[in-house]
């Protein structure tokens, strides 16, 4: 168990730790999140070139298809007063999906980073109203904290803390859980296993983590532009 102790703790330390360019202290999950970015603008790129308006090549097929699913997903949560929050949902699930795959590479997710859950979890929220302000204004959206009745005004203020937390405790709660369990299994069991263990926490539920974020999410759009 001492052993596993020290692993996790040399991960966590690793995971916090941080690069000093030009007097500037990056923390690790920042540079890996532009390095994140800087693949899906290259991918993005590279999937757009020469697009076709009847698609004959396999890869702008595969992608219109791929682009095309989770874009009807979330529609059918959303509807068409929800439609144009969507770009903002797919990028999110996109960028979550191969943070969430990183440790495939040996590179350390983002996502076990705290700061980088609660960054995603407050961008989410900060929508979440936006979306209600701009369906019902100001006056309206203030009103709400009110229903059904005067007294659940507290409750209704407290969702306000308890939304995000929640959204970001879950994501990082479930990709720092998952890495402690590996660590177990690479102390205990041998090599095989922890090997297909890998390709469940690292590509399924990499991508299930992904997908219930934003899930929660477009169900709180939806429920304040209904």
């Amino acid at each position: 168990m001492g052993n596993i102790s020290e692993s996790i703790a040399h991960h966590l330390e690793y995971m916090t730790g941080a690069i000093q360019i030009g007097g500037f202290t990056i923390p690790r999950g920042v540079y890996t999140t532009w390095g994140i970015m800087l693949v899906l603008v290259l991918l993005s790129i590279w999937f757009t070139r020469k697009m076709e308006v009847v698609p004959k090549r396999k890869r702008q097929v595969v992608i219109e298809g791929f682009i095309g699913m989770l874009y009807n997903l979330f529609y059918n949560i959303l509807g068409e007063h929800g439609k144009q929050y969507i770009p903002y949902l797919l990028t999110v699930i996109l960028y979550l999906g191969l943070a969430n795959m990183v440790g495939l590479f040996g590179f350390v997710p983002p996502t076990k980073d705290l700061n980088v859950t609660i960054a995603l979890a407050l961008m989410s929220i900060l929508l979440v109203q936006y979306a209600a302000i701009r369906k019902r204004g100001v006056g309206g959206w203030l009103k709400h904290f009110a229903e059904p009745m005067p007294a659940m005004t507290p409750l209704n203020l407290m969702e306000l803390v308890v939304r995000p937390l929640s959204l970001c405790m879950r994501l990082f709660g479930n990709i720092l859980g998952a890495f402690i369990i590996m660590e177990l299994l690479k102390m205990v069991i041998p090599a095989v296993v922890p090997l297909i263990a890998s390709m469940y926490f690292d590509v399924f539920d990499a991508f299930l983590q992904a997908y219930v974020f934003v899930f929660l999410t477009s169900l709180y759009i939806q429920e304040a532009v209904e």
